[in-house]
């Protein structure tokens, strides 16, 4: 009799490839056995029973802002990874653009890494910066251990962050590409979007729809076509964050045809939230890109139905309520939504139950996608010899989202009121839980 840590027994086993009931035993945080259709037959130091339980990899959420250190006030490790954690995710890449100091050399990359030691309570990577002023520190950083680097195509509103000209562009890709490593772009053309703001602020139009009409959809396909020549030329993988439409999907997957090697995610906001929205709750639910029609999102989920769309991530980007009041002039409100939390349940509630999408493909945008581009070699499915980091999801509950259920520093969301079907009932890390019975376990 084989003595485990912990054995899983009689869930529903999701995996990219498939669904299949069974049991899981997990020594030493590793999966060591998955038996389907014959349950494990062995002592463990904690059993749980999974019937009438979904049990997925762990949600790998490669897009989140958690700010510390020096802007904790806004989001921080803990609260951030207590979020995450209710919301079945174990492993998250924090950008490194919020940060103060900004995770744009290594000294300050060992800040922060010190800190997620200590704080969080799933998994922590970390991106590098790309700014004009750091091409010397790009390898420093790459031998700490980043998991890529993200640059800005236009202003990322954080002063001490610069977003990229054609010239770091080029030298910055040049290295990057000879370290091994990736490039993450926030793409929006400056020019376009500044010129259209400038034009609508200076006639007084000010409303929900003029902002997203400052930031069009061409402005996203502008700033993705600039920088694949630069990838074309340089031979650097890229991956474009956040999405706002099919249309720049699509030119993203002409690329791949041709040979570039780039990858491209969507964020949950896009696939659940319009314009409607921004207009119905003002700065809560700004972001740029901006959030579009409903069109644009039946697009985006055909496009993720389709296997156009490699992963989803949060963009968790939160900030003080001081800085979400709304007003009648949208352009004065910080944007970014905060949306760690919900990621999984809008993605079951949206994508499975409301349009068919199916699960194991849900899988594979969350976790096994993630895990391959990133080099996560032992993470993003439910294997023998894979980490232990698993969710557990009831799948027949429906629970609506209240303000009090967050475990963010800022308690506001724009999903806020909604009601979902899926909902996350144990979160394990390491073959550790860290949430359970509604609440997370403090490390």
């Amino acid at each position: 009799m084989e003595n485990y840590d912990l054995i899983i027994k009689n869930g529903t086993i999701v995996t990219a490839d498939a669904t299949e009931k069974g049991d899981i035993a997990v020594k030493n945080g590793k999966i060591v056995e998955v038996s389907v259709g014959k349950p494990i037959e062995a002592t463990a130091g904690q059993e749980i029973d999974a019937e009438g339980l979904h049990v997925f990899p762990g949600v790998i959420d490669s897009h989140v802002h958690f700010n510390e250190p020096g802007r904790t006030e806004w989001e921080g490790l803990e609260t951030g990874s207590r979020s995450l954690a209710a919301g079945g995710a174990t492993s998250f890449f924090d950008m490194p653009l919020n940060s103060t100091p900004p995770t744009v050399d290594k000294a300050n990359l060992d800040i922060k890494r010190k800190l997620a030691e200590e704080k969080s309570i799933v998994n922590p990577y970390y991106w590098g910066g790309l700014v004009p002023e750091n091409l010397a520190d790009l390898k420093g950083l790459h031998e700490g251990g980043v998991i890529g680097f993200k640059a800005f195509m236009s202003p990322s509103g954080i002063d001490d962050f610069h977003n990229v000209d054609d010239e770091t562009i080029y030298k910055g890709m040049r290295e990057i590409a000879s370290l091994g490593s990736l490039l993450a772009v926030h793409a929006e053309s400056t020019v376009m979007c500044e010129q259209l703001a400038e034009e609508r602020i200076g006639q007084g139009k000010v409303s929900a729809r003029d902002y997203v009409e400052s930031r069009p959809v061409i402005s996203e396909i502008e700033a993705v076509r600039r920088i694949l020549s630069y990838a074309e030329l340089t031979g650097c993988k890229l991956h474009i964050v956040h999405a706002s439409s099919r249309k720049v999907v699509e030119v993203i997957n002409d690329a791949k045809q041709r040979g570039v090697d780039i990858t491209v995610e969507t964020c949950p906001h896009y696939l659940s939230l319009t314009v409607k929205d921004l207009e119905e709750q003002g700065v809560i639910a700004k972001c740029a890109p901006p959030l579009r029609d409903q069109d644009e999102v039946e697009d985006l989920w055909t496009a993720v139905a389709n296997g156009e769309i490699d992963t989803i991530g949060s963009d968790h980007s939160p900030a003080p309520a001081s800085m979400k009041v709304i007003s009648d002039n949208i352009f004065d409100g910080w944007g970014g939504i905060s949306g760690a939390q919900s990621m999984l349940n809008i993605l079951l509630t949206e994508g499975h139950f409301k349009r068919n999408l199916p699960l194991e493909k849900i899988v594979e945008l969350t976790a096994t996608n993630p895990a391959k581009i990133f080099g996560l070699k032992t993470k993003g499915t439910i294997a023998a010899d894979y980490d232990a980091d698993l969710t557990l999801v009831d799948l027949n509950e429906s629970f609506e989202l209240k303000k009090e259920d967050l475990f963010y520093r800022h308690q506001h969301s724009p999903y806020v009121g909604r009601t979902f079907k899926g909902n996350v009932k144990t979160t394990i890390v390491g073959g550790n839980v860290v949430f359970e019975n509604g609440q997370p376990i403090q490390k």
